[in-house]
């Protein structure tokens, strides 16, 4: 097969900051799917800025990983700004994550929020990659993270699980961890998540709508029960998604910047 035929695949690292663990791994980013094993270890204690980076370098050194990467955050980023953070150290907020981790770990980086990450994920290589409408993507797990991607571009940084639901935070009587406290019936969570959605249907009106986290592995437990105007299905990637989103969103963002560190120049990542 000749050269000018043969299409060179692309591959890109994701990392997936959570509260207790953080997972890492290089993604094919044509086939929106892990290029090896990932790697999950524990998220340290205290999850100060400097030792998740300190913990990031070391998961990007086990795959001697020296290009560009992307990570996500449980936290609201604007532009590599910290504004928030959800089962991390609160240390985090104001710190400029990616000067951090360009610093510590020596690879340029691009930080997002992430359920947008995962939202991504899915749209672009998930259940919902080949719908051109409207798409909310929410993660069910210690809260309610979501995702809205309308005609595949993102708008980042939607804190939907923070709506009103019985005068608190959606998030505290709809996320999985509602039920697992409050030991509910599927039945009765489903109820729960039948009037968050519907309120959510009532501000955006999306045309499709996925659910992730840990608990859409048992979808087929509780999906049938929600009654959702819009038609509503479990995510594909489910734990995988941060991590390929992570890369995707990296790609996207920063293959316009150029060679942001002289050493750049001189190293090419590893292919898997």
């Amino acid at each position: 097969m000749s050269g000018k035929n043969t299409k060179q695949r692309q591959f890109g690292f994701g990392v997936d900051v959570g509260g207790t663990g953080i997972k890492a791994a290089p993604v094919d980013l044509e086939k929106g799917k892990l290029a090896a094993d990932r790697l999950r270890v524990p998220t340290p204690i205290p999850s100060t800025p400097e030792a998740v980076a300190t913990t990031i370098r070391v998961l990007l050194d086990h795959f001697d990983w020296v290009d560009k990467f992307g990570c996500t955050l449980p936290s609201v980023v604007q532009q590599g700004i910290v504004r928030t953070a959800a089962n991390i150290d609160q240390s985090w907020i104001g710190v400029d994550a990616h000067a951090l981790l360009a610093e510590v770990t020596g690879r340029i980086a691009w930080v997002s929020n992430d359920a947008d990450a995962a939202g991504v994920a899915e749209v672009r290589h998930g259940v919902a990659r080949k719908h051109n409408g409207t798409v909310l993507v929410a993660t069910l797990g210690t809260g309610i993270g979501s995702a809205l991607l309308v005609g595949g571009r993102l708008v980042p940084n939607l804190e939907l699980g923070h709506l009103e639901l019985d005068g608190v935070d959606a998030e505290t009587r709809a996320a999985y961890s509602a039920r697992e406290r409050e030991n509910l019936s599927w039945v009765d969570w489903a109820d729960r998540l039948t009037r968050y959605f519907r309120h959510v249907e009532d501000l955006l009106w999306p045309d499709l709508i996925v659910v992730g986290g840990g608990v859409s592995k048992e979808a087929s437990e509780w999906l049938p029960l929600v009654r959702t105007r819009s038609p509503i299905v479990p995510a594909e990637l489910r734990n995988n998604a941060g991590v390929v989103g992570a890369a995707v969103l990296a790609i996207e963002n920063l293959e316009n910047l150029g060679d942001l560190h002289a050493h750049d120049k001189h190293k090419t990542a590893r292919k898997y």
